[in-house]
């Protein structure tokens, strides 16, 4: 009797989690609430009349994000294979819903208000959905992925209502990282490298091609992408303040608190180009210790995926870890002006609350896997 009351839900739940993962996190998470609270000020005060307005809502998103953290590290992982299927058609409705009940912000109807001060942002929750999805449909098909019908095609397939759904927003650089994060997770699940070339190059890169020249705003990210010198004053403008603010930073930077571009002259600092007020107050030092965080993240989460006991455990560990990645190297291409804008936010740093509660639950998940993965050693 007292060994059956012994037993838990979850087997492994006293097992010690990954330790330099979560360290590696909470340092992300404090170092990104400080430069909220650095870049967001002169902004917050310019709308608001209140220095910390961005900070504290930030702050409050992140203590909730937290205590989510913790209560999902103690549920099994195994639990969400068996509701794959409804983590799909959750997704689904949620992006369905935008164009009905969405609001427009800067061109883009990518949000649901749910009061006039709080908003959710669907595809910050499809991607985690569908993270878990393919993570169990992969396993269920695990002997049909290296055929090109019934395992590629089958499986892309089942993304385009996603992509086109995201695409109707529009939201272009989200359902560029959904279809990196699947992508990586077919090819680490047994689907063959040369799928993706063959049909990237006969369907995808066309594809993105007409995308950009169908949307005059696009194209015109481009252009700028080549000279944003040839309109320093409108479409260059963001950019080049980037660029000015990464390089007067020099090797320590101006000092914390102390950056100038972020007085109004680069737009919503605090959001995607939070990485040059970074550069700027704690200069290439500082720049790199984050990049090395990051780098920190991406081994740990590998090295969880390979201990993982379970095709599933190991998938959802790579697409979580994945998704951090990609979107780290697009958001810091994007402000060293390496590539054309896109409003990609950097995990931990940018300023949203959807983003970062769903991040930290993610981090919950990865954090679970890494307990079943101890137990193994």
């Amino acid at each position: 009797m007292a060994k059956k009351k012994g037993k838990s839900f979850s087997s492994f739940l006293k097992n010690p989690i990954d330790f330099t993962l979560l360290i590696t996190i909470l340092l992300l998470l404090s170092i990104g609430l400080i430069m909220v609270l650095s870049a967001s000020s002169p902004s917050a005060l310019s709308e608001s009349g209140n220095s910390y307005a961005y900070f504290f809502k930030q702050f409050i998103f992140a203590i909730a994000g937290l205590f989510m953290m913790w209560v999902i590290s103690n549920i099994d992982y195994r639990f969400y294979q068996k509701y794959y299927k409804l983590a799909y058609i959750v997704a689904f409705i949620l992006l369905l819903a935008v164009p009905f009940i969405g609001r427009t912000v800067n061109g883009a109807k990518r949000w649901i208000y749910v009061t006039d001060t709080l908003s959710v942002q669907p595809s910050e929750f499809a991607k985690i959905l569908m993270i878990i999805f393919y993570a169990a449909i992969l396993v269920k098909n695990r002997d049909e992925l290296d055929k090109y019908g019934k395992g590629f095609i089958k499986h892309i397939v089942l993304l385009a209502p996603i992509i086109a759904l995201l695409l109707i927003e529009p939201h272009f650089s989200a359902s560029m990282v959904i279809i990196g994060i699947i992508a990586i997770m077919m090819i680490i699940a047994g689907c063959k490298f040369w799928h993706f070339l063959v049909t990237g190059a006969v369907v995808g890169v066309p594809g993105i091609v007409a995308l950009i020249f169908l949307e005059p705003y696009r194209l015109q990210r481009v252009m700028t992408f080549l000279n944003p010198w040839s309109d320093p004053t409108g479409d260059g403008w963001q950019v080049i303040q980037s660029l000015y603010a990464i390089g007067s930073g020099g090797l320590f930077g101006a000092g914390l608190g102390e950056s100038k571009q972020k007085y109004l002259y680069i737009p919503e600092p605090h959001n995607d180009f939070i990485f040059s007020i970074l550069g700027e107050e704690l200069g290439f030092i500082g720049c790199a210790i984050v990049i090395i965080l990051f780098g920190i993240f991406i081994w740990r989460g590998i090295l969880i995926a390979m201990r993982s006991p379970d095709m599933f455990g190991s998938l959802i560990a790579i697409g979580i870890t994945a998704q951090v990645a990609i979107q780290v190297i697009i958001n810091i291409a994007v402000v060293t002006s390496s590539m054309p804008a896109t409003g990609m936010p950097l995990p931990f740093f940018s300023y949203g609350g959807t983003s970062l509660f769903i991040l930290l639950c993610e981090m919950g998940i990865l954090l679970n896997i890494s307990k079943a993965g101890a137990k193994r050693e």
